[in-house]
């Protein structure tokens, strides 16, 4: 019987995406998929005024990015990625973290992202983050006719959050 290595856990530090980062991003952006965007795609995004990116460094070393859009009462992810070798690590883990903690009661209280029907270990590295196929988009990519799972993960506040909230209203009313 083959015993699956345990790979180790990486200390990541997640910081904004510079310019800089950029020939490393693509690195992993054509590692990871079939379809990669170009550098054109990655700054005609990042342009945008409500897009973000952010970058995982292990040391000195880009080993996972992340594109995000802002909006009223959501985060959308558009693109993610962790390099190869360093997958299974908790680089993904982080990132997800990160973008968790952007989620208020209030405000942004929920995150949305698209994944490919054939790509199944992002398909199970969300579901095991929190997030839930809610639809399924058809035909939903330029480059193929391959459908898209709608996954979503909800703010949960946790039980201090809630009683304050509550009790913020019993003092209003």
């Amino acid at each position: 019987m083959l015993q699956q290595q345990q790979k180790q856990e990486v200390c990541v530090h997640i910081r904004w995406m510079i310019r800089r980062d950029m020939p490393e991003v693509l690195d992993i952006e054509e590692l990871c998929f079939e379809f990669p965007w170009s550098e054109e795609d990655f700054i005609r995004c990042l342009r945008q005024r409500n897009c973000i990116g952010m970058v995982a460094e292990c040391g000195e070393q880009v080993v996972g990015f992340m594109i995000y859009e802002l909006h009223k009462n959501r985060l959308h992810v558009l693109n993610f990625a962790v390099h190869p070798d360093f997958r299974r690590r908790h680089v993904g883990t982080a990132m997800v973290n990160k973008l968790i903690g952007k989620l208020s009661q209030q405000r942004r209280n929920r995150i949305l992202l698209e994944i490919r029907e054939t790509n199944l270990d992002a398909q199970l590295f969300f579901r095991d983050s929190g997030f839930r196929a809610i639809s399924v988009l058809r035909d939903f990519y330029d480059d193929t006719t391959e459908d898209a799972y709608l996954m979503q993960y909800r703010y949960r506040a946790s039980v201090e959050e809630q009683e304050f909230v509550q009790g913020s209203f019993r003092r209003a009313g």
